[in-house]
């Protein structure tokens, strides 16, 4: 174990990976024990995976700012793994206390997890719901408690939708979670894509399967642009991630393995 373990539910069973910890590696932090860390370390092998997490969590504080300064206060995380390493609520609270937030994700041991670290934080909640089930995400206790959906709202899936097969339909599951936001809203998202590295992808693709892991699906950008539907793209559009809004330019050129757009619904 890398940290202190006050953290760690009695019931979680600690030699057995979990995504979400593995995540939290990957961006270099302390809430992850030594077989989430030998998960990544296979997946680096064939795709540079701390690289895109490092640039999605920085587009994940990007994306916060900018909507915060946008108004919004209320903000529902899909597939948010655990709330640590500078996640939503610390950059929402930080610039206004009275922001609320809400983590989603289908991961018991993410969520038992995510439930001590938020304990507290009277502004923050954790629910274990599978995304793919909207009503029921939307009609959670937390849910309902700490968010008012007939205002404006971040709905924010980052990192997520590449775990959602064709099967499970992600256009039209994204369309019901944006139809139940009011106007004014928000969509952010990140999505693994093809159109960058797709001999990596592929790669990536064939090791989750000969390790019996969960597949992941990277899109074109025309798959990845459907999933906004006809919210309305904030500038500078459905860019790489390195891209969307960079506070340091010079260092934004770069092409990385994962869209990301943020989108308004019309009022």
């Amino acid at each position: 174990m890398t940290g202190i373990t006050d953290w760690i539910p009695d019931d979680i069973d600690t030699s057995v990976p979990s995504p979400a910890r593995t995540y939290d590696y990957l961006l270099g932090g302390v809430h992850n024990f030594p077989c989430d860390r030998q998960v990544a370390e296979q997946v680096l092998t064939v795709l540079p995976v701390r690289e895109m997490s490092r640039d999605n969590r920085e587009y994940l504080h990007r994306v916060v700012r900018f909507l915060t300064e946008a108004g919004i206060t209320q903000f529902l995380d899909l597939g948010s793994g655990l709330p640590s390493m500078g996640n939503v609520h610390e950059v929402a609270q930080r610039l206004d206390p009275r922001a609320r937030v809400v983590y989603v994700d289908c991961e018991p041991a993410a969520a038992a997890h995510g439930r001590l670290m938020l304990s507290g934080n009277e502004g923050a909640a954790m629910v274990c719901a599978d995304i793919r089930e909207p009503e029921s995400v939307l009609d959670a206790g937390p849910v309902r408690a700490l968010l008012d959906l007939s205002r404006p709202v971040a709905l924010l899936m980052l990192g997520v939708t590449q775990f959602l097969p064709d099967e499970d339909d992600p256009w039209a599951l994204t369309a019901r979670y944006r139809a139940a936001l009011a106007p004014g809203s928000y969509l952010a998202l990140s999505s693994f894509t093809w159109d960058n590295d797709p001999e990596a992808m592929r790669a990536a693709i064939t090791m989750f399967t000969a390790n019996g892991r969960p597949p992941i699906v990277p899109r074109t950008r025309a798959e990845v642009l459907r999933l906004i539907g006809d919210f309305e793209l904030a500038e500078p559009g459905l860019v790489f991630t390195p891209q969307w809004r960079p506070e340091h330019p010079e260092r934004a050129d770069r092409r990385s393995n994962l869209y990301a757009g943020v989108a308004r619904k019309p009022r």
